[in-house]
């Protein structure tokens, strides 16, 4: 049973003088009552407090002005009169209807005043009965103050939760206008506004204009403020926007989706996809939603792919193939996160692994590294790559590929430094034919350059061993003699006043270059200065270093003996 709402014709001050002397009334009424005294105990207190909170509230210099109060008086002058009608059958054991009926209608009744004191609550504590209609709701511009534009958030989220249609419909439209003009709001919007009170909005049961001008203020605050994912997350947002990706209109869906995407850059909030069964709303969405549905689809994925629960649910749901799909036919940001989420898949595990390569997903990937351009994606895709080159079979199928040594070569020389990094250690991890690696002689100055940085981690290690490899052919261990400038770096490298690369790198390269007992490979490395430099680190019992030595010194003796005889 719900309270009918009471439209007098009076004005406020009239209705707000009635409330009052009827609580006057109630308030001691209430003290004589006999029966069910637990309950009207929590009920006299409530009285109680709303009237404290109507003393407040008439306090305010400017509470006459606000346009919500010819709303809630009303409707709380209704629950009131409703209250007084309780409160005289109680009294009057012969109008008392019944037991159970009449439990039930108070704690109706105080259930009904409980949230009228939530709505007077809220009002007094946003501070806007304390101020002029002339500032309440005007739009601030960028020169007001921190202290208006606080008041602004504050009586707009006041409107969008006591207030009516109207007031709803106006308080987003004014919201959404604040953070589209002024994206440095959405902190201040988040932290003095209440989240909660616009996830009510996105019930299915709210007007549809009303839902949507708010799933567009959630997804535009989620998508300019890291506070507000998070307070948007913990008021239970997830599942009223997954609800609209499976329901709403195409716009709404691209919102919702939008949303979900940034709430889900957190990874600690990736479990809930799976618990709110999201996988499947999502993978739904990027097979037949819009261009711009399926971008942010496809990212969310990625978001919570790191999820196990998500993982396992992706791959019953089938989301592999249409992962691997769109990774191929899809528009270049598609490509992108599609290509970002295989790469994580591929190295969680044998399992995904295995399914990706039943797929041809190790085929779609080298198709997009030789399509794509852009150096994220072709990141993703090496990366995706390399985790599933630990599987024998896509280690044959990656041998087998002259098209994808090159290109590793050309990245090597002209990529960026991680492209650099993951295409060396799949260079040295890949068995390759030596005509493969006579054909791609020409990264080698490049690889010697990547075993001076220092940084990232481990990329002098993969740059000595994709060098060492190319080594072991002859020929391209005399292209590598010819070059000066690698020479000299290499020697450079072995000086122990050069702390910034480890020792064991530049003498494994040594080492490989003397594999073969190249004279001019030793004259030239002998000349440049190596025989000095390994025979200190010899000396020091670097790893390595003795062999190198005794390959560069035995050449060097047999030289002289040769000559010497010859003379």
């Amino acid at each position: 049973m719900q309270p009918q709402v009471h439209q007098p014709s009076n004005t406020t001050h009239q209705t707000l003088d009635q409330i009052n002397q009827l609580l006057t009334h109630l308030l001691p009424f209430s003290l004589s009552i006999k029966s069910f005294t637990s309950r009207w105990q929590v009920l006299r207190s409530k009285l109680a407090t709303v009237k404290s909170l109507l003393t407040e509230i008439s306090d305010s210099p400017h509470w006459s002005e606000n346009e919500l109060l010819p709303t809630l008086l009303p409707n709380l002058l209704s629950i009131l009169l409703r209250v007084q009608t309780l409160c005289e059958q109680c009294s009057d054991p012969e109008k008392i209807p019944g037991k159970l009926l009449m439990q039930s209608d108070l704690d109706m009744g105080s259930g009904w005043l409980t949230k009228q004191i939530q709505h007077l609550d809220l009002l007094c504590r946003s501070g806007v009965l304390r101020q002029s209609t002339a500032i309440v709701l005007s739009h601030p511009d960028r020169n007001s103050s921190k202290d208006d534009l606080v008041l602004f958030i504050r009586d707009v989220f006041t409107r969008i939760h006591i207030g009516g249609i109207e007031f709803k419909k106006k308080a987003l439209e004014s919201l959404i206008q604040l953070l589209n003009e002024d994206e440095k709001s959405a902190g201040l919007v988040a932290k003095e506004g209440h989240v909660g009170y616009l996830i009510n909005l996105l019930d299915v049961n709210m007007d549809c204009y009303i839902r949507e001008q708010a799933v567009f203020a959630v997804s535009t605050l989620v998508y300019l403020s890291e506070q507000a994912r998070k307070y948007v997350f913990e008021e239970g947002g997830l599942g009223p926007l997954l609800r609209i990706i499976e329901s709403g209109s195409v716009i709404m869906k691209e919102k919702a989706v939008l949303a979900v995407e940034c709430i889900t850059n957190d990874p600690e909030n990736a479990w809930a996809i799976s618990a709110y069964g999201g996988v499947s709303v999502l993978l739904d969405l990027i097979k037949s939603g819009s261009i711009s549905a399926q971008i942010h689809g496809v990212g969310a994925l990625k978001n919570v792919s790191t999820n196990e629960d998500v993982r396992s649910a992706l791959a019953e749901e089938g989301g592999i193939p249409v992962l691997l799909q769109l990774m191929v036919s899809g528009k270049a940001l598609i490509q992108e996160k599609a290509a970002n989420c295989i790469a994580i898949l591929a190295s969680s595990g044998e399992y995904y692994r295995d399914l990706l390569i039943q797929e041809k997903g190790l085929q779609r990937l080298l198709h997009l590294l030789h399509e794509s351009s852009s150096p994220d994606t072709l990141e993703y895709v090496l990366r995706a790559i390399h985790s599933l080159s630990s599987s024998d079979c896509a280690s044959r199928i990656l041998s087998s590929y002259t098209t994808f040594t090159i290109q590793l070569a050309e990245l090597i020389k002209h990529g960026s430094l991680i492209l650099q990094y993951i295409s060396a250690s799949l260079l040295a991890n890949v068995s390759i034919s030596d005509e493969k690696k006579r054909a791609i002689a020409g990264c080698i100055p490049s690889l010697v350059k990547l075993m001076e940085s220092a940084k990232p981690d481990g990329l002098q290690e993969v740059a000595t061993n994709a060098l060492v490899s190319l080594l072991a052919v002859k020929s391209n261990r005399k292209e590598m003699v010819k070059d000066e400038k690698s020479v000299m770096r290499l020697v450079q490298m072995l000086d122990g006043k050069n702390d910034v690369v480890s020792k064991k790198f530049p003498v494994a390269v040594v080492a490989a270059m003397m594999a073969g007992g190249s004279q001019g490979c030793r004259k030239r490395l002998v000349e440049a200065g190596a025989y000095a430099h390994l025979q200190k680190l010899a000396d020091g019992e670097v790893a390595g270093a003795k062999k190198a030595l005794q390959r560069l010194s035995g050449n060097r003796l047999k030289s002289i003996f040769t000559r010497t005889w010859s003379n």
